[in-house]
């Protein structure tokens, strides 16, 4: 397999992972090589508005599930009927499974208020350490682990758990970890939850057709 095949195999074969981790102690050095391919990634105006938390603590990890499991509850009492049935099926976190979780932040004062290229789309930021996390996600991909982006949480909550500071926000909090595998087909579709567009039905040329 050549390099460029290998790394758009290793983008069909990234899944959000929630039930294949295996628990097992991370290597440093493959830890590392990760962070460093997330901090490698571009941002508004070279700001690399971004940070990672690293969260080993079983205790930390047991009230951050416990509130997840709170607001997952919040989610499934919104639903009726096949949708509700089909919701209990589908787990959501691996957050005490998972070897660690990563909890990546953005500030948005880092930079500021010089941002090249902030000054019209203030979200540019938050686009960057989307981008972070993608790197993230593909080079764990490529070590062989296994990514789990938990979003049922209420920012405060997190902040306060962390001792993030004020005017910080936690993106996302990434379970991270060897797996025994990752699944051929995504959770979502397997529970029949939702169905991928077609990239045709995706692209526009010229003009956004209705």
């Amino acid at each position: 397999m050549t390099g460029l095949e290998a790394f758009y195999e290793v983008v069909r074969r990234r899944r959000d992972v929630r039930a294949e981790f295996t628990g097992e102690p991370l290597d440093e050095e493959v830890l590392e090589r990760v962070l460093e391919a997330a901090h490698a990634a571009p941002s508004v105006g070279l700001t690399q508005p971004w940070d990672f938390v690293l969260v080993t603590d079983p205790g930390t990890r047991q009230s951050f599930a416990e509130h997840v499991r709170a607001e997952r509850q919040v989610f499934a009492d919104s639903l009726t009927g096949e949708r509700a049935e089909r919701f209990s099926r589908i787990k959501i976190e691996g957050i005490r499974e998972s070897s660690m979780g990563v909890v990546v932040t953005y500030d948005p004062r880092r930079g500021a208020p010089d941002v090249l290229g902030r000054h019209a789309i203030a979200d540019a930021g938050l686009y960057s350490v989307c981008l972070a996390i993608q790197n993230l996600w593909l080079s764990a991909t490529a070590e062989g682990l296994g990514v789990g982006w938990v979003s049922f949480y209420r920012e405060p909550f997190l902040a306060e758990l962390l001792g993030i500071p004020d005017g910080v926000r936690p993106v996302a909090w990434l379970c991270l970890g060897p797996v025994t595998e990752l699944a051929s087909v995504p959770d979502l579709e397997r529970h029949d939850w939702r169905r991928r567009r077609p990239l045709r039905a995706a692209v526009h040329r010229e003009r956004f057709a209705r």
